[in-house]
């Protein structure tokens, strides 16, 4: 009876640490903090956030969809905090009981189904739906805002991602130049016509762009109608050169390569310009 009673104990009190591990996980953040070595992109802009790839194409399509839908500059920092919450700026499978997603959204309460969630332009797209539909919002801190649209048992967890999340917002919707960097390896996920046709298909997708004009099988060109949106769409393509194969990205005097991870001058460029243009990594 005594080594069952000291076995019942060990159960208990290893579950007592499981839900307690689970607590403080997502009182942090939703999700464990990478090491810093597995962060491949650098973001700066009046502050500094680091991502790996699969992160920065996440905040980079958040941000995109949200001026798409012509929704304030605000909308698109709290998106990204309740993300970086929920997720970890991650399209996760599973979750809480049936959340799915990067904003960790129900098809129980509603939100769609599992394959439509898991989709991160309508999870993004149904959430912004939401936040608009609440009175004030604007007026709101990032968390209050971010709280009347995922009703979380942490309703104060957002907004220790607020300044992160400002920051993703002024660099991905061009307030800065050259702010956001991404080393890719070797081995893309794509490569040639394949690349090119799905940044096309993305840029219309998470833009709203009729079209990007070919410049050949390896490359693209975007118009840009200003700086400022020049540097988005320069940006968003940094931000998705891992998934996508982009190998190199030019735009205001200043050109980003996967080689170098990092923006340099061109020589003889000018620094203003009326396209952004792209290449992506030929076929093997």
């Amino acid at each position: 009876m005594r080594t069952r009673a000291v076995v019942t104990g060990g159960v208990v009190l290893v579950l007592v640490a499981v839900v307690g591990i689970w607590i403080v996980v997502r009182q942090v953040g939703g999700q464990l903090r990478l090491p810093l070595s597995s962060r491949t992109c650098t973001v700066q802009a009046d502050g500094r956030v680091a991502l790996d790839a699969d992160q920065m194409a996440n905040a980079a399509t958040i941000a995109a969809i949200g001026i798409q839908r012509k929704m304030p500059e605000r909308a698109v920092v709290v998106a990204l905090a309740t993300a970086y919450q929920e997720s970890g700026l991650r399209n996760l499978a599973g979750g809480d009981r049936d959340s799915v997603g990067l904003f960790q959204q129900r098809p129980s309460q509603g939100w769609g189904t599992p394959e439509e969630i898991r989709d991160p332009r309508y999870a993004t797209n149904r959430f912004y739906a939401a936040l608009k539909k609440v009175r004030g919002w604007e007026r709101m801190r990032v968390t209050d805002a971010a709280q009347k649209v995922q009703r979380s048992a942490f309703p104060e967890a957002y907004q220790k991602w607020a300044d992160e999340s400002e920051v993703l917002t002024r660099a991905l919707l061009g307030h800065a130049t050259g702010a956001v960097a991404c080393t890719v390896s070797r081995d893309p996920a794509m490569r040639g016509e394949a690349a090119a046709t799905a940044l096309t298909r993305g840029l219309s997708l998470d833009w709203g762009l009729a079209a990007a004009g070919a410049a050949d099988l390896t490359g693209l060109t975007v118009p840009a109608a200003d700086e400022r949106r020049g540097w988005r769409y320069a940006h968003w393509l940094v931000s998705h050169a891992h998934d996508h194969g982009v190998k190199r990205v030019r735009f205001g005097g200043l050109e980003w390569t996967a080689r170098d991870g990092t923006w340099n001058r061109v020589d003889g460029e000018p620094t203003a310009g009326d396209r952004v243009v792209a290449e992506v990594f030929a076929e093997a």
